[in-house]
């Protein structure tokens, strides 16, 4: 899981009706990567030129599941959820079982389909008006996706972006068998009241839900995108390891959204991202002197690889997930200095190698 990494909300306060028994029941469909509100710092394009991509032809068909479930008459759920997996096959399964969290029972299904769409009527209507219109969402996502097929050419494309309401501790981005699905609930905007809630803060506090915007949909996508091309697998290396592997994400995450803004693909604020840098040489210095590059401790090394508001280690305007920006900076200076190297060849370059040949220095 790894929303903002990893952040899962899988327990939703008494105050919320829950519906996300996500553990109860094993998956029905093979979600390939699952993302909760994540993260994503790479900023500034990559060192080459960006590639044209225009001849690459992606067909990426949106599907507004959401509209389809909130349409269900709950008088013959048992018959109308049944029209809706006949249409949808694949995705209704993986909604109802993996998402919402029925029982796979009809009659456990039924209720829970009621109380659901009950609960979160309010929700969809006002989803309906923020997303009347996902055609510009979706433009970004298939170019995100040409970029992908230019730099990977063998990883099979998602054909589909799926939209879907789901519980508000459940997910916001999943790769499914089906393709990209957006669980709109978690996009409504900072300001949405349900997300200034007591509860709800407990789940997503302001730093995380500042980023509930639909404009990080298309970079949370390719976020999935990178992590299922890519998956993570230096899980308690030293953290300057695991800084450089995160490093590679975020570098290939600017090659395939080079037109999107800085702050939306780290999820920093202005502010954040220019003490980043106006801090980078302060920053390397507390990781030497600390004495932390080959640590490998998790209670020591998560704090540097986690969301947080900051990293008061550091100092109060050094911002969260500080390990992504160094190792991002680190596969830089290695990637100018081998220019020729495809984004392919970075993913599979060992990490240690790339520390050493880089030598950063800022």
């Amino acid at each position: 899981m790894d929303f903002y990494n990893n952040h899962s909300h899988n327990i939703l306060p008494k105050s919320f009706p829950s519906f996300a028994l996500f553990n109860s029941i094993p998956l029905i469909r093979a979600m390939k990567k699952i993302i909760p509100f994540i993260i994503i710092l790479a900023v500034g394009c990559t060192s080459k030129k960006t590639p044209d991509v225009s001849s690459i032809k992606i067909n990426l068909q949106v599907t507004r599941f959401e509209k389809e479930f909130f349409a269900v008459d709950t008088s013959k759920i048992d018959a109308s959820l049944q029209k809706l997996s006949d249409k949808n096959k694949g995705f209704t399964q993986d909604f109802l079982f993996n998402i919402l969290g029925t029982q796979p029972m009809v009659d456990s299904a039924g209720k829970d389909v009621k109380a659901f769409i009950s609960s979160y009527k309010s929700l969809y209507e006002s989803s309906q008006k923020l997303f009347a219109d996902f055609d510009g969402i979706a433009k970004e996502i298939e170019e995100g996706l040409k970029y992908t097929k230019h730099y990977f050419p063998a990883y099979k494309l998602p054909e589909r972006v799926i939209t879907f309401i789901g519980p508000i501790n459940s997910y916001a981005n999943i790769i499914t068998s089906d393709g990209l699905a957006v669980g709109l609930q978690l996009y409504m905007g900072n300001n949405y009241p349900l997300y200034q809630t007591e509860a709800c803060q407990n789940l997503y506090p302001a730093y995380v839900s500042r980023r509930f915007d639909k404009a990080y949909i298309p970079v949370n996508c390719m976020k999935n995108i990178v992590d299922d091309v890519y998956p993570n697998k230096v899980a308690g290396s030293p953290l300057i390891e695991q800084m450089i592997e995160s490093g590679k994400r975020l570098y290939v995450l600017d090659a395939l959204l080079p037109q999107t803004e800085d702050t939306l693909k780290t999820g920093y604020s202005k502010a954040q991202l220019e003490a980043c840098f106006d801090n980078e040489k302060n920053i390397w210095t507390f990781f030497i002197e600390n004495n932390l590059l080959y640590e490998t401790e998790p209670t020591r090394t998560n704090m540097f690889l986690n969301d947080a508001p900051n990293t008061p280690e550091i100092n109060a305007e050094t911002p969260g997930f500080i390990g992504q920006f160094v190792g991002w900076q680190i596969v830089k200076k290695w990637m100018n200095k081998n220019d020729k190297k495809t984004l392919a060849e970075l993913l599979q370059t060992p990490n240690k190698q790339i520390f050493k040949e880089a030598k950063y220095k800022p």
